[in-house]
Order: C-alpha cells, then sequence, then structure tokens
C-alpha cells in the first residue's frame, strides 16, 4: 500500500469509560498510531461525553445513541454509516459482535470495506449467548456469517462458540490479549513499601480486585468471604478498584479494611504494592486485568470461566476456584496469604508466561498484519499470523 493504513474501531464505550475491552483497544490504537496506522475511533454517546474529540491524538466520535435499546442500537448504526462513508478505513474493526458488528457488517455490504468482529465475552451471558436470546437472533447469525471476513477470538471457549453457530474455521483467527510487560513488572519489597505508603494504603497482607463493579464480576461474594479472611489475617486488607452499577451497594458492604480507589487511569503501581490478585467473576472473555497482574509477578486467586483457564494453571501459576462458591473462594485467599513461598513461585511463572504468550509488540504485530492483510485484498484463509512461543 502506498498510502498510511486507516483503520476504524467500533465499540459501545470508550474512555474515559473503563473496562476490559475498553483498555485493550485504547492500548492497542496508540501502539498502532505510534506506527503510522491512521486509526479513528467510533463509539456511542453518553451523556458528559463530547461529540468528538481527540483522546491520545486518536480521533474519538462519539454517536448519538438514545434510549430504549432498540432505537439506541439503530441510531448508533444510522449515523456510523455516513461517517465511514466519509473517514475511508480501509478495514473496520468491530469490538463486540451487538451493534457495531452490525455497522462493521453493514460497511461491508454498502461501502465494501473488509470487516473484522471481535468477541469479548463467553459462556452464560457472553455475547453469542446474548444474541440467541435476541430477536430475529438465526437472521442475525446469518448476516455475520455473510459479511465478516474475519473473527479475532481470544480464548477456546469463545472459538467453541463460534464454529457452534457456524462461523468457518479459516475466518476465525486468534490473537491474543496483550499486555506491556515494561509497564506492568514487578517492584523490590522496599519499592513495594514505598509504594505503598504514596498510594496511602495499609502495610499488612492486601489482596486486590480490578474491573468493573458489575453484577457478572461477583465482587459480593468477594465481600461476602472477607471477614473470614480477616478472622485469619486481622491485619490483610481488601483494595477495590473500578467503578459500576453495583458501587454503592458494595460500600455498603464493606468494613473499613475494605478500600475502594474508584476509577484508576494507571492500575500498574496498585498491582505492583498487592501480594493477591482476585478476580471472583461469573464469566470473562481473557480478562486484561488477569494478564496484567501477572505480568507484575503477582498471584492470581479466580474462577475457573471463559478465558480464564486457558491463562492460569491450577497451583502452578495460580489458582482457580468454581464459579458461585464463596467458601471455595475464601480458602484459596487463606491458603496464598499463608504461604508466600507458593505466592512468589506463583508469580514468577505468571509474568514468564505473560513475557511467552501475551506480549503487547506481538499483539499489535498481529493485529496489524491481519489488517494489511485484508486491506490489501488478499482472502483471510491465505493469513499465517507469526504466533509468540507457546501461542495457539
Amino acid at each position: 500500500m502506498n498510502e498510511p493504513l486507516r483503520i476504524a474501531m467500533i465499540i459501545l464505550g470508550y474512555y474515559p469509560i473503563i473496562g476490559g475491552a475498553e483498555v485493550q483497544l485504547r492500548t492497542l490504537a496508540r501502539q498502532l498510531q505510534a506506527q503510522g496506522v491512521e486509526v479513528s475511533v467510533l463509539t456511542r454517546r453518553y451523556a458528559g461525553l463530547k461529540a468528538f474529540e481527540l483522546v491520545d491524538g486518536i480521533p474519538v466520535y462519539r454517536l448519538l445513541a438514545p434510549r430504549p435499546k432498540p432505537v439506541a442500537a439503530l441510531s448508533f448504526i444510522a449515523t456510523a454509516i455516513p461517517l465511514l462513508r466519509r473517514l475511508r478505513p480501509h478495514v473496520v474493526h468491530a469490538f463486540t459482535m451487538l451493534s457495531p458488528a452490525i455497522i462493521a457488517c453493514v460497511a461491508k455490504m454498502i461501502l465494501g470495506i473488509p470487516a473484522i468482529v471481535g468477541n469479548q465475552g463467553g459462556g452464560r451471558g457472553g455475547e453469542v449467548y446474548r444474541l440467541h436470546n435476541k430477536f430475529l437472533s438465526n437472521q442475525r447469525f446469518a448476516f455475520l456469517r455473510r459479511y465478516v471476513d474475519a473473527y479475532i477470538t481470544i480464548s477456546q471457549e469463545i472459538d467453541r462458540e463460534l464454529e457452534q453457530i457456524g462461523m468457518s474455521a479459516d475466518r476465525r483467527v486468534f490473537i491474543l490479549n496483550g499486555v506491556d510487560t515494561n509497564r506492568f513488572s514487578p517492584v523490590s519489597p522496599t519499592d513495594k513499601q514505598l509504594l505503598r505508603a504514596r498510594l496511602g494504603l495499609p502495610s499488612g497482607p492486601m489482596a486486590i480486585f480490578v474491573g468493573r463493579l458489575a453484577p457478572e464480576k461477583r465482587v459480593a461474594n468477594l465481600l461476602t468471604i472477607w471477614p473470614e479472611v480477616r478472622s485469619v489475617y486481622p491485619e490483610a486488607s481488601l483494595l477495590i478498584i473500578g467503578t459500576g452499577v453495583e458501587e454503592s451497594m458494595l460500600k455498603a458492604m464493606a468494613g473499613d479494611d475494605v478500600h475502594f480507589a474508584g476509577a484508576v487511569e494507571d492500575v500498574a503501581p496498585y498491582l505492583q504494592t498487592a501480594d493477591l490478585f482476585v478476580l471472583p467473576s461469573m464469566r470473562e472473555g481473557l480478562s486484561v486485568a488477569i494478564l496484567e497482574a501477572l505480568s507484575t509477578s503477582l498471584p492470581v486467586v479466580a474462577t475457573a470461566v471463559g478465558g480464564t483457564p486457558d491463562v492460569i494453571k491450577h497451583d502452578y501459576n495460580g489458582w482457580l476456584v468454581p464459579p458461585e462458591n464463596p467458601p471455595a473462594l475464601r480458602d484459596a485467599i487463606v491458603t496464598l496469604l499463608g504461604d508466600q513461598t507458593r505466592r512468589a513461585n506463583f508469580g514468577a511463572r505468571g509474568r514468564e508466561l505473560v513475557i511467552r504468550n501475551y506480549s503487547l509488540a506481538t499483539c499489535v504485530a498481529q493485529h496489524r498484519a491481519l489488517y494489511t492483510h485484508l486491506a490489501s485484498g488478499h482472502p483471510i484463509a491465505t493469513l499465517k499470523l507469526q504466533a509468540a512461543e507457546g501461542d495457539r
């Protein structure tokens, strides 16, 4: 190509809205921009946010999506297509199978722009599950099968679900989420205590949760068992990073030993100060928060859902517990807080795994290769991505 590669990324919410998909898109967009790729982000416009602004130097277009939900989806689609006609991207990348995927497909149908769709969540409540329960679900799946050039899958669970609804294997591309392992890196015990003092955090054993305070994250399960953890380790504290619809409820449940940091722009220092990362979700795609924790050599306790078992091998680089099982969650936290050697071993193995398989450089290079391949008019079946050592 003789001109800069232009990519339009479409997502339901974008910064300052913070979630796993939003963080991953923003990280990817910044890296691509630094390599000369022209990236635009199309997202829904929420109250208090500008219709257009530059975020990290990247154009972000926030399109009207008034409620109720069916009207919001139709409005989002109707305003996105004329904008895409004006932007003339070489590729459209939708970050969910919901209305962003429909926009990508319509752009393919009307404008002839190659369409890529990612799926951020699997299992019960995931995107395929939600589409099965929507009006005209079979027709929507048929529309996606016809017009999507490539599906990016981030976990074995999501890949199986796409296979089950007829998405052909030659269009399903594994590109794993990536982490900046230089930014998310371990610190010395001395620096850890200095960081805690600077952040105003207590000095005893500390567990941390990072994520949206939403029902599917099951933070309430963590708060329910936390007093039992404290009965074993009276100096232990729990740090909750994130915001969401359950924030008020969770704060009402919490004791003085639970600290809420709210929305945090840079979570790396907080992860570096902690002793244990906990994610009690009922569903996940491939948790960026887990990868960031592992990259900082932080041992992880997580539920065995979604892509988490792809990353965490039980009692090797972390501890898996069944979802919706607070006693198992409690026992895991108590066990690891009391075993410094095991925590250190888990942490070292976790960072090694992320460096080997989930580096940001590999993630960005594979996305760019996919974009360039489709923009050049090549069929997806001929794409050969260079995998990191150990990648699937």
